[in-house]
């Protein structure tokens, strides 16, 4: 949900103080990595996902506040619009057979949620955009009540001082061409977050691994095909999101401002680099002050919880986020990676996670780093191919050209993942469970998004509208996730 904020505007003045602020809580965090002791003893994990609530029809329901009373549960929080829901779910290690613990766990939490959200009208999806979200379903009261989020909206509309035009198209030669006067379109973007804790030795190498596996990850994970009725990219989410969040009028665009929801521009030697380039490049959305004197916590020897900087920092969106916060008397840091859609299944999303944590040790392991043999445009053409290609998309590799996603992660990624998830420690039939998925997806060329698109396909060629074909896709979608099942496995109806 983010850190919440107790006004929706701000004047002048605060925003001045704020800038103020900000810039000394870097110097201050400047300081604690060259001096202080941050919190690595153990590599602890995390993850957030985010979920959609439809009605009995399969639709939009708009009633979050009720079914987190139903639910009621500290791990499900609110988000933006009233059909979100996020699910928090606690640190951990990857040690040992931790992973089938969480599995079975997530999916307890699950069901139970599910279970009490039915008895006010509603269920629960995993999935990257709702099929059956439509222009209808933000013209009213759609927006979460919530005083982060409505001061987002006013700071972002503000900052463009027009309404946000989106402009996508897909392969299939559909195409979203629409303005909208609010943040609503971004609300329909449900993905799960990854984090990982990191030495501030370690950062860079495991930023920039990250920031390599981008685009991998979308290319086998994608499941986000369909926006306001239109098959537009496979992880249509990306564009979506970039476009929906972005503070730029077309003028600064032209003059090539930075998005504030962006790739980045460079592969990073410190987690530094990345917060000297918030505070320097980004102006602030929401400049809440805090009674903190960073500086003064600093010298006393205690540790400064920072947060302007944290409060600044969550509003630049990274698709590869750096994390500075506290625990106890413990400061620490995390990469939290955001690249990733909801769903399809709990072991889908385990499968996901297990993928990338494996992968992402041994690439920040090699003798001659992947990123030191490739240019980071080369990464970013990587993520966006992913993007709109799915498990399609054509990757480039050093040493192996441009090859299609699957062979790239059959051939290499998975055998990294394998060996890195030994190294942490996980095991055996955790690394053959997990890992088993994802070369399913590659054998069978089916992920979230491809089963979406057949399906879809398939109901349409019956005769049915593409919006009745959406529904109709959608629940299946929601039997199949019920039974967890991996969705290469998935049957289309």
């Amino acid at each position: 949900m983010g850190t919440e904020v107790s006004a929706a505007s701000f004047s002048r003045e605060q925003r001045q103080k704020y800038r103020e602020k900000v810039r000394l809580s870097l110097d201050v965090f400047e300081r604690m990595l060259q001096h202080a002791k941050f919190d690595a003893d153990r590599e602890m994990t995390g993850m957030e996902i985010e979920l959609n609530l439809v009605d009995k029809e399969y639709e939009p329901k708009l009633d979050n506040a009720t079914v987190l009373e139903a639910i009621e549960n500290a791990d499900y929080q609110t988000e933006l619009a009233r059909y979100n829901i996020e699910f928090n779910v606690a640190p951990t290690t990857l040690e040992g057979t931790t992973a089938l613990s969480l599995e079975d766990d997530l999916r307890a939490s699950l069901n139970e949620a599910e279970r009490k959200a039915n008895e006010v009208g509603a269920h629960i999806l995993m999935i990257g955009i709702l099929p059956t979200v439509m222009p209808e379903h933000f013209e009213g009261d759609w927006m979460s009540a919530n005083t982060r989020y409505q001061a987002l909206n006013d700071a972002v509309l503000a900052a463009r001082g027009e309404d946000i035009y989106l402009d996508i198209e897909g392969s299939s030669g559909e195409k979203l061409d629409r303005y909208a006067d609010s943040l609503a379109p971004e609300s329909a973007c449900t993905s799960m977050q990854l984090h990982l804790q990191v030495d501030p030795s370690n950062f860079a190498s495991y930023w920039n691994a990250a920031q390599v596996l981008a685009g991998p990850q979308l290319g086998v994970g994608a499941n986000s095909p369909y926006f306001f009725g239109q098959q537009l990219w496979h992880e249509t989410r990306i564009e979506l999101f970039s476009q929906a969040a972005d503070t730029r009028a077309v003028e600064l665009k032209n003059q090539g401002v930075r998005p504030r929801v962006f790739f980045g521009e460079r592969w990073v030697t410190s987690i530094f680099d990345l917060f000297e380039e918030n505070v320097r490049y980004f102006p602030a959305l929401l400049p809440e002050l805090s009674d903190e004197d960073p500086q003064a916590v600093l010298e006393a020897g205690g540790v400064p919880a920072l947060a302007e900087l944290k409060l600044h920092n969550g509003t630049v969106y990274r698709w590869n986020r750096p994390i500075y916060d506290t625990h106890g008397d413990r400061p620490h840091l995390r990469v939290e990676n955001r690249v990733l859609p909801a769903g399809p299944s709990i072991i889908d999303v385990m499968a996901n996670a297990v993928f990338y944590y494996g992968a992402l040790r041994m690439l920040t392991q090699e003798e001659r780093p992947v990123w030191t043999r490739m240019s980071f445009v080369a990464a970013e053409d990587n993520f966006f191919s992913g993007a709109r290609d799915g498990i399609e998309s054509r990757l480039y590799w050093p040493g192996r050209g441009e090859i299609p996603v699957t062979e790239l992660v059959l051939r290499h990624l998975l055998p990294l993942a394998h060996e890195g998830l030994t190294q942490w420690g996980v095991a055996p039939e955790v690394r053959d469970r997990y890992l088993s998925v994802i070369e399913g997806r590659c054998l069978s060329g089916r992920n979230g998004a491809s089963w979406q698109i057949e399906t879809t396909r398939r109901l349409e060629e019956r005769g049915l509208t593409r919006h009745e074909a959406l529904r109709q896709m959608l629940v299946a979608y929601a039997e199949n996730m019920h039974a967890n099942a991996p969705v290469h496995t998935w049957p289309f109806p």
